[in-house]
């Protein structure tokens, strides 16, 4: 078995500002309307709270009512034409994706790398754009052109073997395994930027009302760095890895969070 990666560097205070400033930027109409649907199991809710939900972020009804019937046409959430919405689409794979990144969710790993090589000469600019979105999404990472690979211990979101324009093959690389996931990966940018989350984590609380909308932004920014977790095994990862106590923290803020949040919910909503 491969010896670890020595640890991360320490986060400089130039990236944990950029990091703050992230965290702390303004969410659009979608933003606010999508993260709180991707939020709900089942993944849905009635206009009336969104519309509430999005007034924390001072949007207005008529602001959230386009952004949701935008949704609907672009195929990221449905109407069931009573007042409620669903998310659908790339949002509801997002959802699925999102799930496996709070959880963490893994195979055991045997050593193997799943390798994905582009096959077709002739895509358009458009599908090679996607083809790369997609790829990334499943957490492989590129490492020359057109060869994309990751070790083998995910169940990959979405799924490359159904792109009829790639091949997918099994291996195990003659190189050391360490040294190739810290090549394809930026692990130590994205330890120090975990650890400074869940420093956000602590040194917000949520309290009350006053913390909901703070709360809602921290929220989305810890859930998008999780989406970046790479999942790789135990073995490649550096020592002190932060993920596990991000997520750990995480989820315990989250309870609160959403508890505050549906007590001001019911509390708040206009009759």
């Amino acid at each position: 078995m491969p010896d670890r990666a020595p640890p991360a560097p320490a986060a400089s205070p130039a990236r944990a500002a950029r990091s703050d400033a992230d965290a702390d930027r303004p969410l659009t109409a979608r933003s606010v309307l999508a993260s709180a649907l991707l939020g709900e199991d089942p993944p849905e809710l009635p206009v009336a709270h969104l519309v509430h939900l999005a007034g924390l972020f001072g949007i207005n009804a008529n602001r959230s009512r386009v952004a949701l019937s935008r949704m609907v046409a672009s195929g990221e959430a449905v109407t069931d034409g009573a007042g409620r919405y669903r998310l659908a689409g790339r949002l509801l794979e997002r959802r699925d994706r999102q799930e496996d990144s709070r959880i963490g969710r893994t195979r055991t790993w045997d050593g193997a790398w799943r390798i994905v090589v582009v096959t077709t000469t002739g895509s358009t600019p458009d599908q090679r754009a996607d083809r790369r979105r997609r790829l990334g999404l499943a957490r492989l990472a590129e490492q020359r052109e057109g060869v994309w690979l990751r070790p083998d211990n995910l169940d990959l979101r979405p799924d490359p073997a159904t792109d009829p324009d790639v091949a997918v093959y099994v291996g195990a690389p003659v190189a050391d395994p360490v040294r190739l996931a810290a090549s394809l990966w930026e692990l130590g940018a994205w330890a120090d930027r975990a650890r400074f989350l869940t420093d956000r984590l602590a040194d917000r609380p949520t309290r009350g009302p006053g913390d909901l909308a703070a709360g809602f932004a921290l929220s989305a920014t810890v859930l998008r760095h999780l989406q970046s977790d790479p999942l790789l095994p135990d073995e490649l990862l550096p020592h002190g890895w932060p993920g596990t106590a991000l997520r750990a923290n995480y989820a315990m803020w989250d309870s609160t969070y959403r508890d505050v949040l549906r007590t001001w919910g019911r509390s708040s909503r206009p009759a």
